[in-house]
């Protein structure tokens, strides 16, 4: 299926918050896209023809060229290999999937039906990351640190699923830093992690996760979602060219103190221009390095037991 000729006609399933901030403004600012169904248990997409599920999206809606796909993980596999097999084009909100191996298997899917499949990690298309990886790319690391601490009652207020198997906990904020690391940094490996789970949750609220490099450079991960006043999204790395800090997730490079990159996130239209790109090129980006990492800290991680959470 070729969509070379005028906008790609989208399809957007899950209308929760991520999609009314992110999705939607970016969408409708884009000459690319021409939003035309939505599917949602409990949200609804103005102006637009709205489904229960996105079997009856498909059925009703065959023009559809690509679906964004941004249900909780867990719920995701079962919507791509729908929308794969209808050969449409597709977009996995973050993370791409509750496992490595279903995301494994849309990618053979969306290779199997000649569509694109797109892992958009969009704390990776924060704009100072790439002036920190040609940073990193010129410089000697002795080590570095990711710092990411903020505020779970503020950002994800009684969301019942992240707290739930395949909900990622802590990891999901978590992950974002590393979509970003795994970009910037060398290959590493986890070594060991600590996870803190709340003795009436599924997933953890903190985790310690200690890294190495191929080259055997260390490399340590805090997160925590207790932090109230000041958020924390930091990568730190010291170098022979100075002390590297990349905060606000991705949106400010400071080297020794200097400020080298500072602007505001623009991630979201971003992440559309790249899935057009792709699908316009008949390629799929599905990078699941950032997901493999989570897998391994709960594979590798002592699992600790703390007070209970409430929101």
């Amino acid at each position: 299926m070729s969509s070379n000729n005028g906008p790609i006609k989208l399809g957007i399933v899950g209308v929760g918050k991520i999609v009314r901030d992110q999705h939607l403004p970016a969408v409708a600012k884009d000459g690319d896209y021409r939003l035309i169904a939505a599917t949602s248990r409990h949200g609804k997409v103005d102006d637009i023809p709205n489904f229960p599920t996105i079997e009856a999206m498909l059925d009703s809606v065959p023009e559809l060229e690509a679906v964004s796909l941004c249900m909780p993980p867990q719920y995701r596999y079962d919507a791509a290999r729908t929308a794969l097999i209808a050969k449409k084009h597709v977009f996995l909100e973050k993370p791409p999937g509750a496992t490595v191996s279903e995301v494994e298997d849309l990618k053979r899917l969306a290779q199997a039906n000649g569509v694109t499949l797109f892992a958009s990690w969009h704390s990776r298309y924060a704009p100072a990351v790439e002036a920190a990886r040609t940073f990193l790319s010129s410089a000697k690391i002795s080590s570095a640190a990711i710092v990411w601490k903020e505020d779970v009652r503020r950002w994800h207020p009684n969301q019942d699923w992240i707290w739930a198997p395949g909900g990622f906990g802590v990891f999901d904020p978590g992950i974002n830093a590393l979509s970003i690391v795994t970009h910037i940094l060398p290959a590493m490996f986890i070594t060991s992690a600590v996870l803190d789970f709340p003795e009436n949750r599924a997933s953890p609220v903190a985790a310690h996760v200690n890294f190495r490099t191929s080259d055997g450079l260390p490399v340590t991960m805090e997160l925590d979602w207790l932090q109230t006043g000041p958020q924390s999204w930091d990568i730190l790395a010291d170098t022979d060219k100075g002390k590297m800090v990349l905060s606000g997730g991705g949106t400010r490079l400071a080297v020794d103190g200097k400020v080298v990159h500072d602007e505001p996130e623009a991630e979201y239209p971003q992440l559309y221009r790249r899935f057009a790109e792709i699908v316009r090129a008949g390629v799929s980006d599905v990078d699941l390095a950032p997901l493999q990492h989570v897998a391994d800290a709960f594979m590798l991680g002592k699992r600790n037991v703390v007070e209970a959470f409430f929101d």
